[in-house]
């Protein structure tokens, strides 16, 4: 759909005038409705209202800022399968049961397969969400150009366009919220092998989503020869999380400086490393500790800190360098 947007006309403006911009445009709309009988105009008034209106709600800037935000947190999320049982055959009186139990009945070659399975379908929703609010940013512009034309004749002409455009975007954005939220994990295949019974539970999987790792950046400082890092979920979970912290020396200048670096498993949201090198850059990335369920996770978050320059009376670097990182969680300090 191509709307011609003409030219303002401003070549034509009285600049001299006493007039404001504000009266120049109240003339101008004046002059528009000069263009149309009566009835031509008041219909062109209601129908530009109502494009005013759905721009303004269901398609505004801070609407789609805010999708956008969105958007940005969930490439930045962990992706797991969550297994939701059911009940067993009907009359069985067991109760229903734990996934820990279902994960000794699943075939592992079978779940690894679904995982890789979960993993695609995860890409493929976040492509389709960044193709869906794409659709909606061309669509608001497209919808901006129209407002802006100052004929109203082409913009009667084409309502029946418009209208069938402000449907498609409105089915746009119900399909946009829909796939925000990750949906069930569509099986091909019984997980649940031959266990010899009579009864074989039903099992039901789902793609969940769990919020980002990030540095606290104002609470992480690097001092002369150790730092103090503290990171957070913006939605804490019931149960307490694994993380795994990784560090390394940027720029190593010896072998024995290539030693600055490691991995380390921590049970909190905090962590200090000491013995490192003075006025050095460090980097630093955190995440989640590795998960049975976990299917896809595309980033984690990474810090930068530059340890303070040493004193005169402190011990040369090269000795803080033979000594090795010193890890010391905030509770033995």
């Amino acid at each position: 759909m191509n709307f011609q947007v003409t030219g303002l006309g401003l070549d034509k403006m009285k600049l001299d005038s006493p007039q404001s911009f504000l009266e120049q445009e109240e003339v101008e709309e004046a002059e528009d409705g000069q263009l149309l009988e009566p009835e031509a105009w008041r219909t062109y008034v209601e129908r530009r209202n109502t494009l005013q209106e759905f721009l303004t709600s269901d398609l505004s800037p801070h609407l789609l800022k805010r999708h956008h935000a969105r958007m940005e947190l969930l490439k930045k999320c962990s992706y797991y399968i969550e297994i939701l049982p059911k009940h067993l055959a009907l009359g069985d009186q067991n109760p229903l049961v734990l996934p820990t139990t279902m994960f000794q009945l699943i075939d592992p070659w079978k779940f690894q397969r679904m995982k890789k399975v979960g993993a695609a379908q995860t890409k493929i929703q976040l492509l389709l969400l960044g193709d869906l609010l794409e659709q909606l940013d061309h669509g608001r512009s497209e919808l901006d150009a129209l407002l802006e034309s100052p004929d109203p004749r082409p913009f009667l002409a084409g309502w029946g366009l418009v209208e069938q455009r402000l449907a498609d975007l409105s089915a746009v954005m119900d399909s946009f919220l829909a796939m925000m939220v990750p949906g069930r994990l569509h099986v091909k295949h019984r997980l649940v092998s031959d266990i010899g019974a009579t009864k074989i539970p039903h099992i039901r999987l789902m793609l969940s989503t769990k919020m980002p790792v990030m540095f606290d950046r104002k609470e992480s400082v690097a001092h002369q020869d150790w730092v103090s890092l503290r990171w957070f979920v913006t939605i804490q979970q019931a149960v307490p999380e694994q993380f795994e912290l990784r560090y390394k020396l940027l720029d190593p200048r010896t072998q024995q400086e290539c030693m600055q670096c490691g991995i380390i498993p921590v049970a909190a949201c905090a962590f200090d490393i000491r013995n490192l090198l003075p006025n050095r850059a460090y980097k630093f990335t955190v995440k989640r500790a590795e998960s049975y369920t976990l299917v896809y996770e595309p980033w984690r978050d990474s810090l930068t800190l530059h340890t303070r320059p040493g004193t005169p009376e402190g011990p040369a670097p090269s000795r803080l360098g033979k000594l090795g990182p010193s890890l010391i969680a905030p509770s033995e300090r």
